[in-house]
């Protein structure tokens, strides 16, 4: 996906390794992506069949769905999913189930509208994947895309998304960590803008409708995922993965 230049020199080493930061983001990169596939395998088994990846950049999901009956639906701007289905095409690379791609440009396009036109379905129950995104949006387009999201996932599913936590909350090797990776951001245009706090997000996700929130930190993705590997391989505390999952309704009584 990244190019065949490009994935030598990460094999090799020559394209550099970022230190210890460059490790921690790699590993926060591969785990929340982790979280997002594990939680939707479980939602799979309780009959989930849409799969919403927004923001879906490079992911690679729906080239090793192994869910036959899954339809996945793959939401970007428009430019970036053109380059990314050249790319793709360029490797010979085919999804391995039902995807549908919906180019959405957000400023001028309605996410629900679009949603639809490619065939999404509410009352079938949905998982939405949201990842690297919601510190680049105002907090208001954050916030109005999970009440969409808890609206059109009241038959059961939920999001994954990940978020920063505000610099005034961190200590000062994390302070100096976030002011490090602000910089290159701000650099390639794209500067982080919105942060919350745990406690104030998991109120408004619950207000949204979201039944279910689990926000996990630093430590206990390092717990779940990282303590048994022996390179010391971890993430660090910059940020934090929440699952917001809507309650699937009760199946009628017997009679």
């Amino acid at each position: 996906m990244v190019g065949r230049e490009r994935a030598d020199a990460l094999r090799d080493g020559s394209a550099g390794d970022g230190g210890d930061l460059g490790r921690y983001l790699r590993a926060f990169l591969a785990v929340r992506s982790r979280v997002a596939e594990d939680t939707l395998a479980r939602l799979v088994t309780e009959g989930i069949g849409q799969y919403i990846i927004l923001g879906a950049g490079l992911d690679t999901f729906a080239y090793r769905n192994p869910y036959p009956r899954l339809a996945v639906f793959e939401v970007d701007h428009p430019a970036t999913q053109s380059w990314k289905r050249r790319r793709l095409e360029d490797e010979g690379l085919e999804p391995s189930g039902a995807l549908r791609y919906v180019p959405v440009d957000f400023e001028r396009q309605s996410l629900g509208e679009e949603l639809e036109r490619a065939g999404f379905r509410a009352e079938s129950g949905a998982f939405f994947s949201w990842l690297g995104v919601t510190p680049y949006l105002a907090e208001e387009a954050v916030l109005a895309t999970l009440a969409y999201v808890a609206s059109v996932t009241a038959a059961g599913g939920g999001i994954v998304f990940d978020y920063g936590l505000p610099p005034t909350s961190l200590g000062p090797v994390q302070r100096l960590a976030f002011e490090t990776m602000a910089a290159r951001v701000r650099a390639a245009g794209e500067p982080w803008r919105t942060f919350f706090e745990p406690a104030v997000l998991s109120r408004r996700l619950h207000a949204a409708g979201f039944a279910r929130v689990e926000d996990l930190s630093g430590a206990e993705l390092n717990r779940r995922y990282f303590d048994a590997r022996t390179d010391g391989l971890r993430v660090g505390g910059l940020g934090r993965i929440v699952l917001a999952l809507t309650p699937k309704p009760a199946g009628p009584a017997p009679s």
